[in-house]
């Protein structure tokens, strides 16, 4: 399998200071921009297809859940698979390729236990992408690592793509259409991975600092048990959210645009972030985050027939998705350094991804069939305000 080892005429390079290595920033953000046009192309509208399968909504929150298993431990394995090969471009090409493959299986499979044995396989396979991507985007720009919103937000701008795109070809397309289009979108990343240049072998070197003794610090395991939190509460939002707006009326063209009004806010913050850094800690931030969370779901939940509403919720997006992340994974890189990296970001995935989103996934089926959507999302606003009063409680965040 050859990368691309040269870049294009029209490929250009975000510059660090003059003590840092020059960044791929067009391969590395076309990565993204594929990578988060399949999540957008599948994660609004996936629900909808399980829908016409005549799945109930339990069963749908299982097999949602099945993605956000894997990444309870596949991230771990390919972060192992990575340290052993140092291959980090080829295995984030390979596991891509293995569950487009996978995603194929959707057009010959329609019942529960196939879908299930499906979902867990591409699960496996995708948990590798994320935690390999990100340590190398933080490697490749070393001491810039405030730029690392300028690349991710091309991740935002592959969702808006694709969730209008596919919003749109939903009205009038059927909704199984959206296999075709989710396996492209799989096309895409995995030639857009070919592309991005590996970090030469011995640019970072081994800590001597064991792994555990890092989690054993109390403020790593709060930061880590806040974003468990924070991926729970927004287990209703990623399973169902696009499945309430279609049962209160609203076309998947609306649906698509509610979704990208939230990916809209999350790209200026992104812009905005070096900036943002500079002037606030990473705890205070976070604490703004956490606090918007629980403000955006319960408007969600109980503001779902007022388009206003719902569209001011969106926005904050920005703070409860784009301004979080870009945070912790930032966090994450300074905790872990050196060897640990790839660790770090498979740990941070792991527990808030992984466990947080499985948990957040099965709960949210249980009470959108138990106690209603508008109480489901309150129980999400509560999850993000236990993430607030831990970081505050555990964490003396001064110094973060």
């Amino acid at each position: 399998m050859k990368h691309c080892t040269s870049p294009p005429a029209a490929e250009t390079y975000i510059l660090s200071p003059p003590s840092l290595q020059s960044v791929p920033y067009w391969r590395l953000s076309a990565f993204y921009f594929a990578y988060f046009a399949q999540v957008g192309a599948a994660a609004p509208y996936f629900t909808l297809y399980l829908a016409s399968l005549g799945l109930a909504a339990a069963q749908i929150g299982v097999l949602l859940s099945l993605g956000q298993l894997m990444r309870v431990v596949g991230p771990n394995f390919w972060g192992w698979v990575s340290d052993r090969s140092g291959q980090r471009v080829r295995i984030v090409a390979i596991t891509l390729a293995c569950a487009g493959t996978c995603f194929a299986g959707f057009f010959f499979v329609a019942s529960f236990w196939g879908l299930f044995a499906l979902l867990l396989a591409i699960g496996f396979f995708s948990s590798a992408s994320m935690p390999l991507t990100e340590s190398l985007t933080l490697s490749h720009l070393r001491g810039a690592i405030s730029r690392y919103g300028s690349i991710r937000l091309w991740g935002s701008v592959g969702f808006i793509a694709a969730v209008m795109l596919v919003g749109h070809a939903l009205d009038s397309l059927p909704v199984a259409s959206l296999l075709w289009m989710v396996l492209a979108t799989y096309a895409l990343g995995w030639v857009c991975a070919l592309c991005v240049p590996d970090v030469p072998a011995g640019a970072t070197q081994a800590e001597p600092v064991p792994v555990w003794s890092i989690l054993r610090r109390p403020e790593v395991a709060a930061l880590l048990g806040a974003c468990f939190l924070m991926t729970l509460a927004h287990g209703p939002l990623y399973a169902f959210f696009s499945l309430y707006l279609v049962d209160y009326g609203y076309s998947k063209a609306a649906v698509g645009w509610m979704w990208t009004f939230g990916v809209i806010a999350e790209i200026v913050v992104f812009l905005l972030m070096p900036a943002v850094m500079r002037r606030y800690s990473l705890t205070r931030i976070l604490l703004v985050c956490f606090a918007a969370t629980a403000v955006r779901f319960l408007m969600i939940g109980w503001g779902v027939s007022s388009a206003p509403v719902l569209f001011s919720a969106q926005l904050l997006h920005g703070l409860s998705f784009g301004a979080y992340h870009a945070a912790a994974v930032t966090q994450i890189h300074r905790w872990f350094q050196g060897a640990h990296q790839v660790r770090g970001q498979a740990i941070y995935l792991s527990v808030s991804f992984g466990a947080g989103g499985v948990l957040g996934s099965l709960l949210a089926g249980l009470g959108w069939d138990n106690i209603g959507a508008a109480w489901t999302f309150s129980g999400a606003a509560l999850a993000a305000l236990a993430g607030y009063v831990l970081l505050q409680w555990n964490v003396r965040l001064a110094h973060i």
